[in-house]
C-alpha cells in the first residue's frame, strides 16, 4: 500500500470517531497483546539472527516491558480518558469546569534498532490507548525483527487503525511529507533533527527520544562490589548498545583502584572473554557501528578486555582508565561495550565538567551521602536516573521516561505516555440563568475594583 494511501486511509477512519471509544481500545489492546504472545517464537527467532539476542534477554528487556505496558492502559484508561472537574472561580460564577482527554489523531511512531520490539511497540500501544491511529516505521538495520514486526501486525489489523511500514531513509523521508497529528521518534539526536525540522513544516508535535553520555557518578562511601555488579551489567547489556547505560564513570581517586578490580572481577564473573557471543551478550548491529566502536579503543588504556572479532561484530566488554574529557571516547555517546572511568579529587570539579557538556538522558549517583546525592541531583539537569543503581528506573511505569535539551523532548511510560498521545481540552459550561454585569460597558472605578477583587 502507498504511503499517501495509508495516511488517507487513517485519517479517514479516525474522523469516523471508532477510536474514541475507551471499549474499542482496550479490545484492540488486548488483541496486539495475545498476537504478540502467540508470534513470541518468530520474534525471538528473528532477533536472534539480527544481533544474537537471547530469548531471556528479548523477553526481559523488551516484551515483558510491552506486556506490563498493555496491562496498566487496559486497566487504567477508563479512568484517564474521563472528564476531570476543576475548580471555577468567582470571575466565571455561576458555572463549571473540566478538562476532557482527547486523542490526537494519526500518528508516526518511528523506532531504533537496539531494542527493535520495545522501542517500535511500546509506543505504538500508548498511541493506541489514547484513541490514535497508527502508523509504525521499524528500523531497517535488524532486517528480520522488521520483517516480523511488519508480518504480525499488518497481517492481523485493518491498516486504516495500525499498520508497519518498512524501508529506509528514503521511505522514513516520504512519511515525513504527509502531515501528521503526532510524531514519536526514538534514535540518535543528528536524525531527531532531521525529524523535528520534518514536524515544523507542518506544526506537528513531536516527542523525541534520542540519548547523550550518561555520567555516573562513585563516591568513595558506597559499596563497592555491589556497584561495580550494577554497573557492570546495567553497561554491557545488550552490549552497551543501550541509550540509558552509563556512558562513563565519574570516580573518586581514593577508590579509583578498588572500583577498577570490581569492575574487573565481575566481567569475569558474568561474561567471557571468548570472542564470541554467548547467552548473555549480543553483537554490535552492524560492521560500520563495530569500526566506529573499535577507533574508540585506545590500547594504552585498556585496563581490561578489548578483545574483538570484526565478522562476528564481538567486542568484549572493555574497560577504560586514565581517560580524560579530551579524548576521543569522550567526544559524543559510546552506544557500545567500552567503559571510560574517569578519577576526579573534587566532587564539585567533577560535578561541573558534566554540567559543561549537553544535558544527559540519564544521570547515576553510587553514595550513601544523601548530601552529595542531593547537590548531584540538584546541580545536574538530565532526564531521570537512579541512586545506587543503573538503567532499572526504566521498569517503573509511574516514572516518566524521556530526555531533556539535546537527550530529548516530552516522555512516556505508563500515564505519561498517555498524555503524550493525548489532548487536554479545557471547557468552561456556563448556563443562561444568570450574567454578571461586570464585564460589560460602562466601565467604572467601581467594576474595576471588583475585578481586581476577583481575580486575587
Amino acid at each position: 500500500m502507498k504511503i499517501q494511501e495509508l495516511h488517507t486511509k487513517q485519517q479517514q477512519f479516525f474522523s469516523s470517531n471508532a477510536t474514541k471509544s475507551v471499549s474499542f481500545r482496550i479490545e484492540q489492546l488486548k488483541k496486539f497483546k495475545r498476537i504478540v504472545q502467540e508470534n513470541e517464537s518468530d520474534l525471538y527467532s528473528a532477533i536472534l539472527d539480527d544481533f544474537g539476542k537471547s530469548e531471556f534477554e528479548t523477553y526481559a528487556s523488551e516484551l515483558s516491558l510491552l506486556y506490563h505496558e498493555i496491562n496498566i492502559f487496559i486497566k487504567n484508561i477508563r479512568r484517564w480518558s474521563r472528564r476531570k472537574k476543576v475548580s471555577t472561580g468567582l470571575a466565571n460564577f455561576p458555572a463549571r469546569s473540566y478538562i476532557i482527554p482527547e486523542p490526537l489523531g494519526v500518528t508516526l511512531v518511528i523506532g531504533a534498532w537496539n531494542y527493535p520490539y520495545q522501542l517500535s511497540f511500546l509506543p505504538a500501544v500508548t498511541s493506541m490507548a489514547a484513541g490514535n491511529t497508527v502508523i509504525i516505521k521499524p528500523s531497517e538495520l535488524p532486517p528480520k525483527t522488521s520483517a516480523v514486526m511488519a508480518k504480525i501486525i499488518n497481517s492481523n489489523f485493518s491498516p486504516s487503525y495500525i499498520h508497519v511500514v518498512e524501508g529506509g531513509v528514503q521511505t522514513t523521508t516520504e512519511l515525513l511529507e504527509h502531515r501528521f497529528d503526532k510524531i514519536f521518534f526514538t534514535g540518535s539526536i543528528p536524525v531527531g533533527k532531521i525529524i523535528y525540522k520534518a514536524a515544523a513544516k507542518h506544526l506537528t508535535p513531536v516527542t523525541l527520544e534520542l540519548g547523550g553520555k550518561s555520567p555516573c557518578f562513585v563516591l568513595p562511601d558506597c559499596d563497592i562490589n555491589m556497584t561495580a555488579q550494577r554497573v557492570v551489567w546495567a553497561k554491557f547489556f545488550n552490549a552497551g548498545q543501550t541509550c540509558v547505560a552509563p556512558d562513563f564513570i565519574l570516580v573518586d581517586k581514593l577508590v579509583e583502584q578498588k572500583l577498577l578490580k570490581a569492575l574487573k572481577n565481575t566481567i569475569q564473573k558474568y561474561y567471557r572473554d571468548s570472542n564470541d557471543i554467548g547467552d548473555t551478550y549480543v553483537q554490535i548491529i552492524n560492521t560500520e557501528n563495530f569500526d566506529r566502536l573499535q577507533q574508540l579503543i585506545d590500547a594504552d588504556k585498556v585496563y581490561f578486555g578489548g578483545s574483538r572479532h570484526r565478522d562476528k561484530r564481538y567486542i568484549s566488554p572493555t574497560i577504560l582508565q586514565n581517560v580524560t574529557f579530551d579524548d576521543e571516547v569522550m567526544r559524543d555517546e559510546i552506544f557500545g561495550p567500552i567503559l571510560p572511568v574517569i578519577p576526579y579529587t573534587d566532587i564539585n570539579e567533577a560535578i561541573a565538567k558534566v554540567k559543561e557538556r549537553p544535558k544527559p538522558l540519564s544521570c547515576y549517583i553510587y553514595s550513601k551521602s544523601r548530601k552529595i546525592v542531593k547537590q548531584i541531583l540538584n546541580e545536574v539537569s538530565f532526564g531521570g536516573g537512579a541512586v545506587n543503581d543503573s538503567v532499572m528506573h526504566l521498569s517503573n511505569s509511574n516514572l516518566p521516561f524521556g530526555g531533556v535539551g539535546f537527550s530529548g523532548i516530552g516522555s512516556y511510560h505508563g500515564k505519561a505516555g498517555f498524555n503524550t498521545f493525548s489532548h487536554y481540552k479545557s471547557i468552561l459550561h456556563k448556563p443562561f440563568w444568570f450574567e454578571p454585569s461586570v464585564k460589560y460597558p460602562p466601565y467604572s472605578s467601581a467594576k474595576l475594583g471588583l475585578i481586581k477583587w476577583l481575580q486575587r
